[in-house]
């Protein structure tokens, strides 16, 4: 039996967010293929109770509280990192000899303690961490999580310099990140998002609304928001639905004061389903050059036409897939184009994202790695 730990920034259900849908169907995809995971998860509040679905693909899952003191700002370490130390974590890798998956640089301040006693590290590259918080400061209003974020990059550009060369391999998400952890590590691997999709859906070649969807606390997706809601503005004949559980009161008065524009919660993932399934265009609009996305992936396996710019995605063929525009006036001619077009895509897709795509085939690359031997 192959045993490996996996130590998670978060507890990973539900899969309702980029780096947690990662987390989740990598698990999935790895215990499906008769990997006995030992799950490690950092978190605010330990949960009552372990959701069916995470506990019948997992062997044990221990929880760890993060750590409030604020006074860790002050550390050289990036406070992500730092609030997520725990001696009780050390004990249990001890307890289980396996090789340990760390979740992010976020989830990496053991190693340090785990110098010399013989584990085999491997880390899951979710961001150039540096590059993310830089993009979180530009995109933020508020200056003092400015400030923050700013010197959060600032200190993540020694950590993973000096930590990136520490493991055995790094699994990249993306080919931006892969080619920079090549230059000075050498140890990169590149391994596509999990996103939990298993087959493109055959939908009718017209869908209802033009669609938004996404998490509208972080500064990226409520500056996307911003422009989407100018770009429908100036196109009223044309519906947009924002689709989210998670939008301010200032949000909401914005959508509703355009009548073309109306919101709607997500809740769960059949419901966000249904929103892909009617939808006939989806804007999928980013600000950070962090990789592809993994809501490219909802969309291109759920929906119709996808409406994207330059950050959304690095991977060739899946621009192909996509309706591209890298200014907002070209964003705007396809909006047009889109709603004018029948949607014809299903079978190209399937060739492409199956072939490339698919959660088992990452799966495999990862234990072919992981245990060589």
């Amino acid at each position: 039996m192959k045993e490996l730990h996996i130590i998670s920034f978060n507890y990973p259900y539900p899969p309702s967010y980029g780096g947690i849908i990662d987390v989740f169907y990598k698990i999935k995809a790895l215990s499906d293929l008769g990997i006995k995971i030992h799950l490690h998860c950092f978190v605010d509040q330990i949960p009552e109770r372990i959701d069916p679905e995470v506990e019948e693909n997992t062997e044990n899952i221990f929880f760890y509280k993060k750590k409030k003191n604020p006074l860790l700002y002050f550390s050289g370490t990036p406070f992500a990192a730092a609030i997520r130390d725990s001696e009780l974590l050390l004990t249990h890798l001890e307890k289980i000899k396996a090789p340990i998956l760390f979740e992010g640089l976020q989830t990496t301040y053991v190693i340090k303690f785990l110098k010399g006693r013989g584990h085999q590290l491997y880390l899951r590259h979710h961001n150039n961490e540096t590059a993310y918080y830089k993009g979180l400061s530009l995109s933020e209003k508020n200056i003092f999580k400015k400030i923050i974020y700013s010197i959060e990059s600032l200190k993540y550009t020694g950590y993973q310099k000096k930590l990136l060369k520490k493991f055995n391999t790094v699994f990249c998400l993306s080919e931006k990140e892969y080619h920079e952890v090549e230059t000075y590590s050498n140890n990169a691997q590149l391994i596509h998002i999990f996103h939990g999709n298993s087959s493109v859906k055959q939908l009718d070649k017209k869908g209802k609304y033009f669609l938004f969807h996404g998490d509208l606390t972080t500064a990226d997706n409520k500056k996307a928001l911003e422009e989407t809601i100018d770009l429908f503005k100036s196109l009223p004949h044309y519906q947009l639905k924002v689709a989210s559980d998670r939008a301010s009161e200032d949000i909401k008065k914005k959508i509703s004061a355009v009548e073309n524009i109306s919101l709607t919660p997500i809740q769960t993932t059949e419901n966000l389903h249904h929103l892909l399934n009617g939808a006939h265009a989806n804007i999928l609009l980013s600000y950070q050059n962090s990789g592809t996305k993994v809501k490219l992936f909802n969309t291109l396996y759920n929906s119709r036409f996808v409406i994207i710019n330059e950050n959304i995605t690095d991977d060739a063929d899946l621009i192909k897939l996509c309706l591209y525009g890298s200014e907002t006036e070209e964003i705007r001619r396809q909006i047009i184009i889109a709603a004018t077009k029948d949607y014809n895509d299903t079978e190209n897709r399937k060739k492409v994202l199956e072939r490339k795509h698919s959660d088992a085939s990452k799966a495999e690359e990862i234990i072919a790695t992981i245990f060589k031997d």
